[in-house]
């Protein structure tokens, strides 16, 4: 099958597994220094794998978004304190779904109780959530809406 990328987007993407189910993507949006690399980084910590940082490619296949890192980059993050670094082959994945968006923000823009959320990315329904990247809680927010979300 030949796969054409349809667009570039200005984000982070990690993939989580959860409860022995298969990969699945999550989108970290926000500008620069909102905290996508730095989240990605606690994530990858904890299990997760680096898709891309900072720019993703996105294709459509199917039903499906797929998340995969623009060749130039691959395996790359910046680490702010650090610079560029090589994230190990254990801790990377070439290409995954995309199940989950997340709009990193401050913490004074998150409703305590938000209407659900989506967002159309090349035809592709997705859940959209808002996270305040820096609160010690991030993570474990980002894996509740994510394990919330029914497997395709």
């Amino acid at each position: 099958m030949t796969v054409t990328v349809k667009t570039y987007v200005h984000a982070t993407c990690v993939a989580l597994q959860a409860s022995g189910r298969q990969w699945r993507g999550v989108l970290l949006r926000g500008p620069s220094g909102a905290g996508k690399s730095d989240l990605a980084l606690r994530l990858i910590d904890a299990g997760a794998k680096l898709v891309a940082d900072d720019q993703t490619a996105l294709f459509r296949r199917g039903r499906s978004l797929i998340a995969a890192p623009p060749g130039t980059i691959s395996g790359l993050m910046e680490v702010r304190g650090l610079g560029i670094v090589q994230v190990g082959r254990s801790r990377q994945r070439a290409r995954v779904p995309v199940a989950l968006l997340v709009d990193l923000v401050t913490p004074e823009k998150i409703e305590r109780m938000p209407e659900p959320a989506r967002e159309d990315v090349l035809g592709v329904d997705l859940p959209v959530i808002a996270l305040a990247p820096f609160e010690a809680s991030a993570s474990a927010k980002l894996r509740l809406a994510l394990a919330r979300i029914p497997a395709a």
